[in-house]
């Protein structure tokens, strides 16, 4: 009979260990595949993935592409061979897109675009999480004429506008078609000669160069107002406007404000006044919940777009919680 119960008691504690597995077992794996894996903004989306995807019982595999399409179609093709159950990715060249997606079809692997979309003719091919780029740029180009006015620029002869652009990229185009719509409408009489442009590839240090080269060829310009595609970018504006001595005088209105809040924070402070906030968990975990629906067979939108506030020193604590630290 004793035995007969440490027989029945193994058998339960066993059934109970495997149950336990059972329940604990993961749903598969998403990867998040990034085309800039080791900036601010998509470290922390990557991160608030992660949290999405495992809340709802799956692994996630975080890949940096490093810019680099060779990198990318590797990551894809490892997603592939690991069966992944989805991918959510921000590629980094769009032109790549039809590849991509076709590629994962023939896996039957969905996928969904995070920050820049999959996209042919600017047609989106597959479902997308992003920004509302137009309505942010706007917002950017609001706050930059309403200081230009509050401060007296727009009839002084010696201010400039820098426009910084990202041209090769879909969702950093309406930025600044944005930011210049806005600005131009509330300050129609600031003359367009002085409205100035320089394109960049998204990274802070092609930013600063751009820039720098933008300054230093108008020495008649002493005080800058700049925007810009993206927050790497802007700062890349401060950082040549502080080796120029031009920094005291300008505005630097950011997009993103990951990067502006140290710019905040610095003793004497900055150049950059303001930033656009919007935040990288909304997409980071929205693009992994569309996703999910992906998986499960449920129909989904074709775009799923975050709006923003502009934060300054002064209120981008309260605003952006604990995203400000």
């Amino acid at each position: 009979m004793k035995k007969f119960l440490v027989i029945a008691l193994s058998a339960l504690l066993l059934a109970g260990l495997f149950a336990g597995c059972s329940a604990a077992a993961s749903k598969g794996v998403i990867y998040g595949i990034y085309k800039a894996g080791d900036q601010t903004w998509f470290i922390d989306e990557g991160v608030a993935a992660k949290k999405a995807a495992e809340a709802a019982g799956y692994d996630f595999i975080f890949v940096d592409a490093k810019m680099s399409p060779e990198e990318y179609l590797k990551a894809l093709d490892n997603a592939i061979a690991n069966k992944a159950a989805g991918v959510v990715t921000c590629i980094p060249d769009q032109t790549m897109s039809q590849a991509a997606v076709d590629k994962l079809a023939e896996a039957k692997i969905p996928v969904v675009a995070a920050d820049d979309a999959l996209e042919v003719g600017g047609k989106k091919i597959a479902p997308w999480v992003g920004i509302n780029a137009y309505i942010i740029g706007e917002a950017n180009g609001e706050w930059l004429a309403n200081y230009a006015k509050s401060n007296n620029l727009l009839d002084k002869p010696d201010v400039g506008v820098l426009i910084m652009t990202m041209d090769t990229v879909s969702s950093c185009v309406p930025r600044a078609e944005g930011e210049l719509a806005k600005f131009t409408e509330l300050a129609p009489q600031f003359p367009k000669e002085r409205i100035f442009f320089a394109d960049y590839d998204g990274t802070t240090e092609k930013g600063n160069n751009v820039s720098a080269a933008v300054f230093t060829a108008h020495p008649e310009i002493k005080t800058w107002l700049v925007t810009g595609a993206n927050e790497e970018g802007t700062v890349g504006a401060v950082r040549a406007l502080e080796s120029a001595g031009l920094d005291k005088e300008a505005c630097v209105v950011g997009l993103g404000a990951y990067m502006a809040k140290d710019e905040f924070r610095k003793p004497g402070g900055s150049a950059m006044k303001a930033s656009a906030y919007f935040s990288s968990d909304a997409v980071g975990a929205g693009s992994v919940a569309v996703l999910i629906d992906l998986i499960d067979g449920k129909e989904v939108k074709q775009e799923t777009a975050v709006d923003a506030i502009i934060v300054t020193p002064e209120n981008f604590e309260a605003v952006m919680g604990p995203a400000a630290k």
